[in-house]
């Protein structure tokens, strides 16, 4: 048994890494065995976890939780890989080093960005290790607002580019702030809620591209 890696990755802090790990990592659940690994030293996924043991109970998580840094996080991801049937790496922003191992470990690579121009400047070095490897990437657009302008200009942007982007995409909800702060997700916490439905829709668009 060999899983499937995901990576997700972003050079800018703040660009939802951890709430979209979090929430795929729920949603694919069906799969079979998740595994979770926290490569950021922040360690908000692990702090996550924390919080979703002490209020399920250890044997309730529904998830596999490691930690890793530098060489080790691909080692420990194909390790997992081998006894899991997904494994989701949550990145640290700004650390070339951490975010290399976990991209050539990875069978995907996400890129979460906000619809603003940063975000995607910021999403070179992202991309330049996804094409150094040869990683297939998906850019997923976060934190949308319902009266922005500017998603548009961005989804165009990064079409030029040739990337896929995926048309589903995670409003700028408070359930899912709301939820990450005791350990649960949007489709646990308030299931059928728009947050939820976005969530679940990214991970159904992961699924396909995975093939699994």
């Amino acid at each position: 048994m060999t899983g499937k890696i995901v990576a997700v990755s972003q050079q800018k802090g703040g660009s939802g890494k951890t709430t979209l790990s979090a929430h795929l990592a729920v949603a694919l659940q069906p799969l079979g065995r998740v595994a979770i690994l926290d490569v950021d030293p922040q360690g908000s996924l692990g702090e996550w976890f924390e919080k979703r043991e002490a209020r399920l109970g250890e044997e309730a998580t529904g998830l596999t939780f490691r930690t890793a840094s530098g060489w080790g996080a691909k080692r420990e991801a194909r390790t997992l890989a081998r006894d899991h049937d997904l494994v989701v790496i949550d990145t640290p922003p700004k650390s070339d080093l951490d975010a290399r191992y976990a991209v050539e470990a990875a069978d995907l690579v996400i890129i979460p960005i906000q619809p603003s121009p940063v975000d995607l400047w910021a999403s070179e070095a992202t991309l330049t290790m996804v094409e150094r490897e040869s990683v297939p990437a998906l850019f997923v657009l976060n934190r949308v607002s319902a009266r922005s302008s500017s998603a548009r200009a961005v989804i165009e942007a990064i079409e030029k580019l040739g990337r896929p982007i995926s048309e589903a995409r995670l409003g700028d909800r408070v359930a899912f702030a709301s939820s990450m702060g005791i350990g649960s997700t949007a489709m646990e916490s308030e299931p059928g809620s728009k947050a939820a439905l976005e969530a679940l829709a990214i991970a159904m668009d992961v699924k396909r591209r995975l093939d699994v």
